[in-house]
């Protein structure tokens, strides 16, 4: 820095009040601050606090300064460009994992590998390997490594509790439900892990996990709640009212029975199943989810569905 260039400056204001520069100082001395590690929007103002530092004869934190975060459109990261602060992101449902991984990779990078640990992170990060050029922000990106995330802890036994109780569950109690299941929301994590891209959206899609749905998805509802379905639901109910034991491997083979008796194909007793427990014709093995709501469930919403069928 060119001494010359710079210009006397003020530590107090008139008021009392004390300036940036002076207070920035004093507050990272007392939090014994030993590295500053931030955007090169501050760059100019490094000089005048090492001056600041060495004046008051305190040692000076070993500074460095890194290329700014951009929007897609180039120009400096503001609310304009949605979320940006790491509070709001966590309201949105990105996880702490995702967004330390993907902060960490903006203008960094060891090879082509995309997905990295805290743990992995520490041994390799290295401040002389970030670029030079200002990152761009690429929302698409964090959700993708977002769903990365969800899926590698939702495959892991020991994260999965800590995932679906202190992760999902608030989202879920966010929806209005009242102490969702620790069993169902574990059910949940496992089956939309692959589905959803943040926990908001994962809880939305679990919602048929805790509340029954009260609307089927069109126009596959009106496809399949014909005068045909009618007959074949009650068997269906009539063969699930005793079935023991109640798993997705024996409630399968239940299904594929009667399909065979039924002279018709799995999938057309499977969809309207599905469409009764869930209200939609996409979601996690129908199988399993009938094995996770368990038997009295089941039966309630298959009735549900049955009395939406015309008589035929």
């Amino acid at each position: 820095f060119d001494h010359q260039a710079l210009d006397d400056w003020i530590l107090v204001r008139s008021d009392g009040t004390p300036t940036y520069n002076f207070t920035v100082v004093v507050d990272d001395v007392t939090m014994k601050i030993t590295h500053v590690i931030r955007g090169t929007d501050h760059l100019s103002n490094t000089p005048k606090q090492i001056l600041c530092y060495e004046a008051l004869g305190y040692p000076r934190p070993a500074f460095a300064h890194i290329p700014m975060i951009l929007g897609p459109d180039r120009h400096r990261l503001s609310k304009r460009h949605g979320a940006t602060s790491v509070l709001a992101f966590r309201d949105e449902g990105f996880l702490p994992e995702a967004m330390v991984n993907y902060l960490a990779r903006l203008g960094w990078a060891h090879g082509d590998q995309e997905v990295f640990t805290r743990e992995e992170l520490t041994q390799l990060f290295d401040l002389r390997q970030v670029g030079q050029t200002p990152a761009i922000f690429d929302r698409a990106k964090l959700e993708w490594l977002n769903q990365v995330w969800l899926k590698r802890l939702a495959d892991d036994p020991g994260e999965r509790e800590r995932l679906a109780t202190a992760g999902l569950g608030p989202f879920v109690e966010r929806l209005g439900i009242a102490a969702p299941a620790a069993p169902l929301l574990r059910s949940a994590v496992t089956g939309l892990a692959a589905r959803a891209t943040t926990l908001a959206e994962m809880a939305a899609q679990a919602r048929f996990y805790f509340v029954a749905p009260t609307e089927y998805e069109q126009p596959a509802a009106g496809r399949l709640l014909l005068a045909a379905l009618g007959p074949r639901l009650d068997r269906l109910l009539g063969r699930l009212a005793g079935q023991e034991p109640w798993d997705e491997a024996t409630l399968e083979g239940a299904c594929r029975q009667l399909a065979q008796e039924l002279s018709v194909k799995l999938v057309d007793l499977a969809q309207p199943i599905r469409l009764a427990l869930t209200g939609r014709t996409a979601s996690p093995p129908i199988f399993s989810i009938m094995a996770d709501l368990g038997r009295d469930e089941t039966l309630r919403r298959l009735r549900a569905l049955r009395e939406r069928v015309p008589p035929g």
